[in-house]
């Protein structure tokens, strides 16, 4: 039995059935139409990292690829260095959105993302452990990529291998680094014809009408 079935087996051993989910705004169109590999910037709360972590899903129970790797930047062990427990306990904090996520689109409270992670099917890593790695027959989701140093999506970016996509996601204006390597990456992303390059705005905000309205008097205030 190949790798894929094995992996498809789990899911169905578990009862894992993703509900179906339709895109809600102009962006998600686009993002659910798309084939390529997919830079996805733009306001928060727009569901960029839900729809990627959907289509992911979707991706795998169609056996295209085998398994799902989630990339989150090492800069906030800069922040992580002073929390307690080991550097496994430090990065749960981060994988905190994705627990919660699977839940929804699975429909289930069992911790999903904990069994599937358990089960090898994800993988969750900091940048810091990405070098020497060669990522092959995966979806890989390079999640608040805002935060990232150049140095860290290009270490990634050349991680790729053989049958994989990659998703980027991220925001330019809520960088929480004083030099964000981004706006570089995005000039190289741009001009690739492998990557669809998808920017989300003000009306494609379907967190709450409350975040939509936030964001768009902070914005128009010029306050980034």
């Amino acid at each position: 039995m190949g790798r894929r079935n094995q992996k498809r087996d789990v899911l169905s051993a578990l009862n894992f059935y993703l509900k179906e989910i339709e895109p809600l705004t102009t962006a998600q169109v686009k993002v659910f139409d798309s084939y390529k590999h997919l830079m996805l910037h733009g306001c928060a709360g727009t569901g960029k990292t839900f729809i990627s972590l959907y289509l992911a899903l979707d991706d795998l129970q169609k056996e295209e690829f085998s398994r799902i790797v989630l990339v989150r930047s090492a800069v906030p062990t800069r922040e992580m260095g002073f929390l307690p427990g080991t550097e496994d306990e430090k990065s749960k904090v981060y994988e905190a959105p994705y627990v919660n996520i699977m839940q929804e689109l699975f429909s289930r409270g069992d911790n999903p993302y904990g069994q599937l992670k358990q089960k090898g099917v994800i993988n969750f890593l900091t940048t810091s452990y990405i070098r020497g790695t060669t990522f092959n027959d995966s979806v890989i989701i390079v999640d608040e990529c805002q935060n990232m140093t150049f140095h860290e999506l290009d270490s990634i970016i050349t991680r790729v291998g053989k049958n994989c996509r990659i998703i980027f996601c991220g925001d330019f204006f809520q960088s929480d680094l004083k030099s964000s390597g981004l706006k570089d990456f995005m000039r190289i992303i741009k001009s690739m014809n492998e990557f669809d390059f998808i920017e989300f705005g003000i009306e494609d905000i379907v967190r709450s009408d409350f975040v939509k309205s936030y964001l768009t008097e902070k914005y128009t205030k010029g306050i980034v």
